[in-house]
């Protein structure tokens, strides 16, 4: 199957080289996303212009793919489900949850000169970077592509209903799949409350276990192809 990964902030598609290797190994085709803004050089990009990218990909799929989205990315795997609901196979979400219709993409920290460069760990210290040593970390911070204001700060727009009707595999790296059902339960997840398919998949790691825990994470894809 073909699987769609695409990177949160600041990340490029190189950061799922290792878990495009072993999915390539279990019999997949992982197909890493370079994202308009962040890794082809367009500082002006806009959230459309990434939606549109994740389209064109689906598109070129053969089949139905599965899409993967990683932190904010989640809200793009989840457009790809409103945008092209007969198209995918699955949706798959690490670290995050679908953004509802009419909330700011990833309006998260301060955008300076037309882009919201990476904050630095502080905001991530506990569960969300436990797991990166001080290599992982600088690595990971020089790489980092500042996000485009027009990416970061780009409305969501949901319009079509049978996105709940795509199956949704919701990967839990820093909080449980136990806190993720009592989030959804109390209404704090209105998409995925209302998803007809839903299940739960947990990984030992912090909030980027395609660096720490790739082959592990790989794992968890491959079986969620398996049963789309």
């Amino acid at each position: 199957m073909d699987i769609l990964l695409i990177g949160g902030l600041w990340l490029d598609a190189t950061v799922w080289s290792r878990v495009a290797s072993t999915l390539e190994s279990l019999g997949h085709r992982p197909v890493p996303l370079t994202l308009p803004g962040q890794g082809d050089g367009a500082a002006t990009a806009t959230l459309d212009d990434q939606v549109a990218a994740v389209l064109a990909a689906v598109d070129a799929a053969p089949g139905k793919p599965m899409v993967v989205g990683h932190s904010a990315a989640c809200a793009l795997a989840w457009l790809a489900a409103d945008r092209r609901p007969e198209r995918l196979a699955k949706v798959a979400l690490i670290g995050g949850v679908p953004t509802s219709d009419g909330q700011p993409y990833a309006d998260f920290f301060e955008v300076r000169d037309g882009a919201m460069p990476f904050p630095g760990w502080e905001p991530f210290q506990g569960p969300d970077a436990a797991d990166l040593d001080e290599a992982a970390r600088r690595k990971v911070a020089a790489a980092a592509v500042p996000v485009p204001e027009g990416v970061a700060r780009g409305v969501v727009r949901l319009t079509d209903e049978r996105r709940f009707d795509v199956p949704v595999l919701l990967v839990c790296p820093e909080f449980t799949p136990a806190q993720a059902r009592k989030w959804i339960d109390a209404g704090d997840v209105p998409e995925l409350a209302r998803a007809g398919h839903v299940d739960f998949a947990d990984i030992d790691s912090g909030h980027w276990p395609m660096i720490t825990r790739p082959a592990e994470l790989a794992g968890i894809l491959a079986a969620a192809a398996q049963g789309a």
